[in-house]
């Protein structure tokens, strides 16, 4: 595996506390990927000496020093041991080609971070979460699903991103004619590709908006594209993920066995959310799942999809604390 080069100065989208320590961890998954991360250690010490962990990722496209770090950094000023680390891929960790997306290799980042914080000898290895934000909210639950050392999951401002691949926003385009239209572009982008001898990126969030752009897609642009939540090293707020990436979301679809996590989940999601959808639908599985009692979906009136990223009046961190608190 290669050694990362981790930037040592503070680049975050968020300003630094004062509360918790900080420093730069890595660690690897089992496809032997180097994964970059930002470790947020209460400064305040158990009794045992050995705290509750949580891992945190996402948006899809963004990377630890955007959302995910504001919510690793905030509950670790909650007393648990947080880490916020960039997909494979992605951001600081490694991986090539870059800008590439996974339903199996990102939910396997998950468990990743679960195997490196389980040997930490200042982590309590029953008491591990995870958050996964947007996208990989997702693959946060899927995850859940496929590996029982994740003691309890908040999934915040959900994205299924096989349904939204395969059927289109809404589901407007669900139908075999528009997936294999779908299929026959991105195989001869596969083509071009090869011959091209590297990958042909998507475009990040569209930049400048055209006049008829959606409420959604303007609530995007504001965070990853202004200095609100922009970063240098975001897919989203550049060049985007490549073309293919599509690919294995259209054919592979996430949490097909979310019903059967016995663990505690909690789906977060904003009232005025373009994706709420996706939440309503996740909790709609785990209600008929193995173990109801224990899971639980909070709505945030007034919220939409990206205030959910950073803004602190609708995020209920207070609520995700006791959550893990409860459950880990």
């Amino acid at each position: 595996m290669t050694a990362l080069e981790l930037t040592p100065v503070w680049d975050k989208t968020f300003p630094q506390s004062d509360k918790v320590e900080h420093g730069k961890i890595t660690f690897h998954n089992r496809y032997g990927i180097e994964l970059a991360a930002d470790a947020y250690k209460p400064k305040r010490v158990p009794a045992n000496g050995r705290f509750k962990a949580i891992a945190v990722s996402g948006p899809f496209g963004a990377v630890k020093e955007q959302a995910s770090g504001l919510y690793a950094q905030t509950l670790a000023e909650r007393g648990f041991l947080t880490i916020a680390f960039d997909p494979s891929f992605t951001g600081e960790s490694g991986g090539s080609p870059r800008a590439v997306a996974s339903p199996d290799i990102n939910t396997e980042d998950f468990s990743a971070a679960v195997d490196y914080l389980a040997n930490r000898t200042d982590v309590d290895p029953e008491g591990i979460g995870i958050v996964g934000i947007c996208g990989f909210g997702g693959l946060a639950l899927n995850a859940a699903a496929n590996d029982p050392r994740i003691k309890a999951t908040v999934a915040s401002t959900m994205y299924d991103m096989s349904r939204v691949t395969a059927n289109g926003y809404f589901d407007a385009d669900d139908s075999a004619a528009k997936r294999n239209e779908m299929r026959t572009q991105l195989a001869k982008q596969r083509t071009e590709d090869y011959a091209n001898g590297d990958y042909a990126r998507a475009g990040g969030v569209i930049d400048p908006l055209p006049d008829d752009a959606p409420q959604f897609v303007r609530d995007y642009h504001a965070y990853y594209k202004t200095p609100r939540g922009y970063h240098a090293r975001s897919v989203n707020s550049n060049a985007g993920w490549n073309v293919t990436s599509s690919l294995p979301f259209m054919n592979m679809p996430l949490m097909t066995y979310i019903g059967e996590i016995e663990n505690p989940a909690l789906l977060i999601h904003g009232e005025k959310a373009h994706s709420l959808y996706f939440s309503k639908a996740a909790y709609e599985k785990l209600e008929h799942g193995v173990n109801p009692a224990n899971k639980e979906l909070l709505i945030i009136p007034g919220a939409n999809h990206t205030d959910l990223y950073d803004n602190l009046n609708a995020i209920p961190f207070d609520t995700i604390a006791g959550f893990f608190t409860r459950n880990l």
